[in-house]
């Protein structure tokens, strides 16, 4: 049994395709670039937007950074609450709680627009603590938003072994790597068993309830 559950949110907890893709939408509109079809843009859930820009569109850092900026226009006032919890997660939540798990949040979505899902969805009451990244991007790669999750968690090297990140894309899996920990992929969301596999997840979900016996047994 895990004492500590660290939860992604996209992908993970809600299911954010239209929010983040509108939002994509309209950054690239204000950048006077062309609109590729929605399901390309899924491909922006889970990594850091500013990479992304780079490597997805082609974007100069410059134009990367510009492009987050008008995707904050449009996310943070529509894009925030485009945004589904995944059925049954929850009450996987509750009845982590009820049985001992420390549950906490660690999303490369800056931290302030995390906190606000959370509590739009009912979800704050379960957990611990909502850590995300900073709007300026200084903390955005995972590894480095799970590190600081430990840290707000006071969880030391010898704690390592009683926590488990739990995602859908291999970013999540590197970045428990990146920290010691093990962890598990979830198939509901944006990424493949291949991918989450080969990025070496230490066990996959299939569906909330195996996500329980992978936590708790």
């Amino acid at each position: 049994m895990y004492k500590y559950a660290l939860f992604d949110l996209d992908g993970t907890l809600t299911d954010p395709s239209l929010g983040i893709t509108n939002s994509i939408m309209h950054a690239l509109s204000k950048m006077g670039r062309d609109i590729p079809s929605r399901e390309s843009l899924y491909r922006f859930i889970g990594p850091p937007l500013v990479p992304a820009f780079q490597e997805f569109i082609g974007m100069t850092p410059e134009e990367a950074e510009q492009a987050v900026v008008f995707y904050r226009e449009y996310f943070s006032v529509n894009g925030l609450f485009e945004n589904t919890p995944y059925a049954g997660i929850t009450e996987l939540l509750k009845k982590l709680k009820e049985h001992g798990v420390i549950l906490a949040v660690a999303t490369s979505k800056p931290e302030q627009f995390a906190v606000r899902i959370i509590e739009h969805f009912g979800m704050a009451d379960e957990f611990t603590l909502v850590c995300g990244a900073t709007m300026d991007s200084s903390r955005s790669k995972k590894g480095d938003v799970i590190a600081y999750t430990l840290t707000k968690l006071g969880i030391t090297d010898t704690d390592k072994a009683d926590v488990l990140m739990i995602g859908d894309r291999h970013h999540d899996i590197e970045g428990a790597k990146e920290n010691g920990l093990a962890s598990a992929g979830v198939l509901w969301g944006f990424g493949d068993e291949n991918e989450l596999k080969t990025a070496g997840a230490d066990a996959i979900a299939h569906d909330m309830d195996e996500l329980f016996k992978i936590i708790t047994e």
